[in-house]
Protein backbone atom coordinates (compact mmCIF):
# COMPACT_ATOMS: atom_id res chain seq x y z
CA UNK A 1 0.00 0.00 0.00
CA UNK A 2 1.49 3.47 -0.70
CA UNK A 3 0.35 6.46 0.67
CA UNK A 4 -2.94 8.24 -0.73
CA UNK A 5 -1.06 10.89 -2.06
CA UNK A 6 1.15 8.96 -4.19
CA UNK A 7 -0.17 6.56 -7.24
CA UNK A 8 1.78 3.96 -8.50
CA UNK A 9 1.84 5.85 -11.94
CA UNK A 10 3.67 8.05 -10.20
CA UNK A 11 6.02 6.13 -8.80
CA UNK A 12 6.97 4.97 -11.97
CA UNK A 13 7.27 8.10 -13.50
CA UNK A 14 9.77 8.49 -10.94
CA UNK A 15 12.01 5.87 -11.51
CA UNK A 16 11.60 6.66 -15.20
CA UNK A 17 12.31 10.57 -15.60
CA UNK A 18 14.06 11.55 -12.03
CA UNK A 19 10.93 13.90 -11.27
CA UNK A 20 7.45 13.84 -10.56
CA UNK A 21 4.87 16.40 -9.13
CA UNK A 22 3.38 15.72 -5.77
CA UNK A 23 0.30 18.21 -4.34
CA UNK A 24 0.17 18.75 -1.27
CA UNK A 25 2.82 17.40 0.20
CA UNK A 26 3.25 19.60 3.03
CA UNK A 27 -0.19 21.34 2.59
CA UNK A 28 -0.74 20.89 6.50
CA UNK A 29 2.58 22.53 7.38
CA UNK A 30 2.84 25.41 5.02
CA UNK A 31 2.31 27.67 8.11
CA UNK A 32 5.04 26.07 10.36
CA UNK A 33 7.42 26.18 7.49
CA UNK A 34 6.93 29.62 6.67
CA UNK A 35 7.73 30.50 10.60
CA UNK A 36 10.23 28.29 10.50
CA UNK A 37 12.15 29.93 7.12
CA UNK A 38 10.98 33.23 9.17
CA UNK A 39 13.51 31.91 12.32
CA UNK A 40 15.90 30.63 9.63
CA UNK A 41 16.59 34.41 7.63
CA UNK A 42 16.57 35.53 11.53
CA UNK A 43 19.25 33.82 12.65
CA UNK A 44 21.22 32.59 9.88
CA UNK A 45 23.34 28.91 10.04
CA UNK A 46 27.34 28.78 9.48
CA UNK A 47 25.97 27.61 5.73
CA UNK A 48 23.97 30.53 4.93
CA UNK A 49 24.78 32.51 2.08
CA UNK A 50 23.45 35.51 -0.05
CA UNK A 51 23.54 34.21 -3.70
CA UNK A 52 24.18 38.00 -5.98
CA UNK A 53 26.85 39.45 -7.16
CA UNK A 54 26.98 43.18 -6.76
CA UNK A 55 24.52 45.26 -9.05
CA UNK A 56 22.27 42.39 -9.81
CA UNK A 57 18.83 43.10 -7.92
CA UNK A 58 16.53 41.68 -4.91
CA UNK A 59 17.71 38.62 -2.61
CA UNK A 60 18.47 35.60 -3.04
CA UNK A 61 19.20 33.82 0.23
CA UNK A 62 19.90 29.99 0.68
CA UNK A 63 20.91 28.03 3.76
CA UNK A 64 20.82 24.32 5.00
CA UNK A 65 21.66 21.36 7.60
CA UNK A 66 19.15 23.92 10.45
CA UNK A 67 16.30 20.94 10.58
CA UNK A 68 18.36 20.00 14.18
CA UNK A 69 18.01 23.29 15.57
CA UNK A 70 14.96 24.66 13.87
CA UNK A 71 12.12 23.49 16.13
CA UNK A 72 9.49 24.32 13.18
CA UNK A 73 11.69 22.33 10.12
CA UNK A 74 12.17 19.23 12.99
CA UNK A 75 8.19 19.10 13.31
CA UNK A 76 7.73 18.73 9.74
CA UNK A 77 10.34 16.48 9.36
CA UNK A 78 9.00 14.23 11.46
CA UNK A 79 5.22 14.71 11.18
CA UNK A 80 4.85 14.94 7.57
CA UNK A 81 4.37 12.65 5.31
CA UNK A 82 7.26 13.03 3.15
CA UNK A 83 9.43 10.19 4.54
CA UNK A 84 6.83 8.19 4.23
CA UNK A 85 6.47 9.31 0.25
CA UNK A 86 10.12 9.26 -0.11
CA UNK A 87 9.95 5.07 0.35
CA UNK A 88 7.44 4.65 -1.85
CA UNK A 89 8.85 6.42 -4.62
CA UNK A 90 12.22 5.05 -3.92
CA UNK A 91 10.99 1.39 -2.85
CA UNK A 92 12.61 1.61 0.57
CA UNK A 93 11.65 -0.07 3.59
CA UNK A 94 13.61 2.64 5.70
CA UNK A 95 14.68 6.17 5.15
CA UNK A 96 17.46 8.37 6.43
CA UNK A 97 17.26 12.62 6.86
CA UNK A 98 20.10 13.99 4.45
CA UNK A 99 19.57 17.50 5.16
CA UNK A 100 16.91 20.31 4.81
CA UNK A 101 17.53 23.81 2.35
CA UNK A 102 15.79 26.96 2.73
CA UNK A 103 15.80 28.73 -0.40
CA UNK A 104 14.05 32.29 -0.60
CA UNK A 105 13.80 34.79 -3.74
CA UNK A 106 12.85 38.27 -2.86
CA UNK A 107 10.61 40.31 -5.04
CA UNK A 108 12.51 41.42 -7.95
CA UNK A 109 15.33 38.74 -8.18
CA UNK A 110 16.35 38.62 -11.43
CA UNK A 111 19.22 35.62 -10.44
CA UNK A 112 18.52 32.74 -11.77
CA UNK A 113 19.55 29.51 -9.76
CA UNK A 114 21.94 27.51 -12.27
CA UNK A 115 21.43 24.48 -13.57
CA UNK A 116 22.86 22.13 -11.60
CA UNK A 117 23.14 18.13 -10.30
CA UNK A 118 22.78 17.77 -6.52
CA UNK A 119 24.57 14.48 -6.36
CA UNK A 120 28.04 15.42 -7.33
CA UNK A 121 28.07 18.32 -4.81
CA UNK A 122 26.98 14.92 -1.76
CA UNK A 123 28.85 12.40 -0.39
CA UNK A 124 26.18 10.22 -0.72
CA UNK A 125 25.84 7.34 -3.69
CA UNK A 126 22.85 5.58 -4.42
CA UNK A 127 19.36 5.27 -6.23
CA UNK A 128 17.38 5.56 -3.84
CA UNK A 129 17.11 9.00 -2.99
CA UNK A 130 15.08 12.11 -3.36
CA UNK A 131 14.75 15.71 -3.01
CA UNK A 132 11.50 17.37 -2.33
CA UNK A 133 11.08 21.18 -3.13
CA UNK A 134 8.08 23.20 -2.39
CA UNK A 135 6.96 26.18 -2.12
CA UNK A 136 5.76 28.36 0.11
CA UNK A 137 4.14 31.00 -1.88
CA UNK A 138 2.15 30.14 -5.26
CA UNK A 139 4.82 30.44 -8.32
CA UNK A 140 4.52 30.80 -11.60
CA UNK A 141 7.56 32.09 -13.29
CA UNK A 142 9.91 31.22 -10.58
CA UNK A 143 9.00 27.54 -10.31
CA UNK A 144 11.45 24.44 -10.00
CA UNK A 145 12.44 23.27 -13.54
CA UNK A 146 13.63 19.41 -13.86
CA UNK A 147 14.98 17.87 -17.06
CA UNK A 148 13.77 14.25 -17.00
CA UNK A 149 15.89 11.26 -17.78
CA UNK A 150 18.62 13.52 -16.81
CA UNK A 151 19.27 10.95 -13.44
CA UNK A 152 20.07 8.27 -15.96
CA UNK A 153 23.14 10.23 -17.81
CA UNK A 154 26.04 8.08 -17.61
CA UNK A 155 28.66 11.39 -16.71
CA UNK A 156 27.56 14.07 -14.14
CA UNK A 157 27.32 17.48 -14.89
CA UNK A 158 30.62 19.60 -13.80
CA UNK A 159 29.83 21.07 -9.97
CA UNK A 160 30.14 25.20 -9.91
CA UNK A 161 30.35 27.12 -6.86
CA UNK A 162 26.78 29.74 -7.51
CA UNK A 163 28.78 33.38 -7.61
CA UNK A 164 31.89 32.35 -8.69
CA UNK A 165 30.97 29.98 -11.61
CA UNK A 166 33.99 28.43 -11.37
CA UNK A 167 34.58 24.17 -10.43
CA UNK A 168 33.76 22.76 -7.19
CA UNK A 169 36.44 20.31 -7.68
CA UNK A 170 39.77 20.43 -9.33
CA UNK A 171 39.31 17.41 -11.84
CA UNK A 172 36.79 19.32 -13.99
CA UNK A 173 37.48 17.05 -17.46
CA UNK A 174 35.90 14.00 -15.46
CA UNK A 175 32.59 15.87 -15.05
CA UNK A 176 29.90 17.22 -18.56
CA UNK A 177 29.91 20.86 -19.15
CA UNK A 178 26.87 22.26 -17.66
CA UNK A 179 24.51 22.12 -20.49
CA UNK A 180 22.01 24.87 -21.53
CA UNK A 181 18.48 22.83 -21.42
CA UNK A 182 16.20 25.08 -23.18
CA UNK A 183 18.93 25.83 -26.28
CA UNK A 184 19.22 22.14 -26.98
CA UNK A 185 15.35 20.94 -26.58
CA UNK A 186 15.67 19.15 -23.26
CA UNK A 187 12.67 17.30 -21.74
CA UNK A 188 12.14 20.00 -19.32
CA UNK A 189 9.46 19.49 -16.31
CA UNK A 190 7.88 22.42 -14.85
CA UNK A 191 4.43 23.13 -12.76
CA UNK A 192 2.47 25.96 -11.25
CA UNK A 193 2.59 25.20 -8.04
CA UNK A 194 0.27 26.00 -4.75
CA UNK A 195 1.87 26.31 -1.17
CA UNK A 196 2.59 23.13 0.27
CA UNK A 197 2.89 21.19 -3.22
CA UNK A 198 6.17 19.20 -3.96
CA UNK A 199 8.40 18.68 -7.05
CA UNK A 200 10.20 15.53 -6.14
CA UNK A 201 13.68 14.81 -8.00
CA UNK A 202 16.22 12.41 -8.02
CA UNK A 203 19.96 13.68 -6.90
CA UNK A 204 21.38 13.41 -9.96
CA UNK A 205 18.30 14.99 -11.68
CA UNK A 206 19.35 18.52 -13.42
CA UNK A 207 17.62 21.28 -12.26
CA UNK A 208 17.21 24.79 -11.43
CA UNK A 209 14.76 28.07 -11.57
CA UNK A 210 14.51 31.28 -13.41
CA UNK A 211 14.54 33.95 -11.21
CA UNK A 212 11.45 35.82 -9.18
CA UNK A 213 10.45 39.03 -10.99
CA UNK A 214 6.93 38.54 -9.49
CA UNK A 215 5.39 41.14 -7.00
CA UNK A 216 5.98 38.27 -4.17
CA UNK A 217 8.45 36.52 -2.29
CA UNK A 218 9.56 33.09 -3.46
CA UNK A 219 10.14 30.91 0.06
CA UNK A 220 11.09 27.89 -0.42
CA UNK A 221 11.79 24.53 1.78
CA UNK A 222 13.56 20.86 0.16
CA UNK A 223 13.61 18.16 2.29
CA UNK A 224 16.96 15.60 1.41
CA UNK A 225 16.30 12.12 2.31
CA UNK A 226 17.91 8.66 1.32
CA UNK A 227 16.77 4.96 1.07
CA UNK A 228 18.04 1.56 1.65
CA UNK A 229 21.30 1.68 -0.89
CA UNK A 230 22.41 4.89 -0.35
CA UNK A 231 26.10 4.91 0.82
CA UNK A 232 29.13 7.41 1.94
CA UNK A 233 31.69 8.10 -0.96
CA UNK A 234 34.29 10.15 -1.17
CA UNK A 235 34.59 12.87 -3.48
CA UNK A 236 37.79 14.81 -4.78
CA UNK A 237 36.88 17.73 -2.46
CA UNK A 238 35.42 19.34 0.36
CA UNK A 239 31.58 18.43 -0.14
CA UNK A 240 28.22 20.69 0.11
CA UNK A 241 27.28 20.27 2.90
CA UNK A 242 30.44 19.56 4.41
CA UNK A 243 29.35 17.92 7.77
CA UNK A 244 33.02 17.60 9.11
CA UNK A 245 34.35 15.18 11.55
CA UNK A 246 31.88 12.75 10.53
CA UNK A 247 34.47 9.96 10.22
CA UNK A 248 32.50 7.43 7.68
CA UNK A 249 34.60 5.65 5.03
CA UNK A 250 33.36 4.72 1.82
CA UNK A 251 30.73 2.13 1.05
CA UNK A 252 29.19 2.71 4.71
CA UNK A 253 25.50 3.92 5.51
CA UNK A 254 25.15 7.14 6.30
CA UNK A 255 25.86 7.17 10.43
CA UNK A 256 22.17 7.30 11.94
CA UNK A 257 23.39 9.42 14.92
CA UNK A 258 23.59 12.42 12.58
CA UNK A 259 21.40 10.62 9.81
CA UNK A 260 18.27 9.36 11.23
CA UNK A 261 15.90 7.12 10.45
CA UNK A 262 12.61 9.14 10.05
CA UNK A 263 10.30 6.47 8.68
CA UNK A 264 10.66 2.73 8.70
CA UNK A 265 7.71 0.35 6.59
CA UNK A 266 6.15 -2.22 8.65
CA UNK A 267 6.54 -5.68 7.75
CA UNK A 268 3.93 -7.90 6.66
CA UNK A 269 3.75 -8.78 10.45
CA UNK A 270 3.17 -5.38 11.56
CA UNK A 271 6.80 -4.97 12.72
CA UNK A 272 9.35 -2.33 11.54
CA UNK A 273 12.17 -4.11 9.41
CA UNK A 274 15.76 -2.82 11.21
CA UNK A 275 17.67 -0.59 9.08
Amino acid sequence: MTHPLVSEEQIAAYRRDGVVLIRGLFRDHVETLRAGVERNMAEPGPYAAENLKPGETGRFFDDYCNWTRIPEFAAVVRGSPAAEVAADLTGSSAIQIFHDHVLVKEPGTSKATPWHQDAPYYFVDGDQVVSFWSPLDPVREATLRCVAGSHRWPRPVLPVRWLSEDSFYPDADAYRPVPDPDAEGMDIREWAMEPGDAVAFHYATLHGARGNTAAARRRAFSLRLVGDDARYVERPGRTSPPFPGHGMRPGERLREDWFPVVYRRPDAAGQAPTA
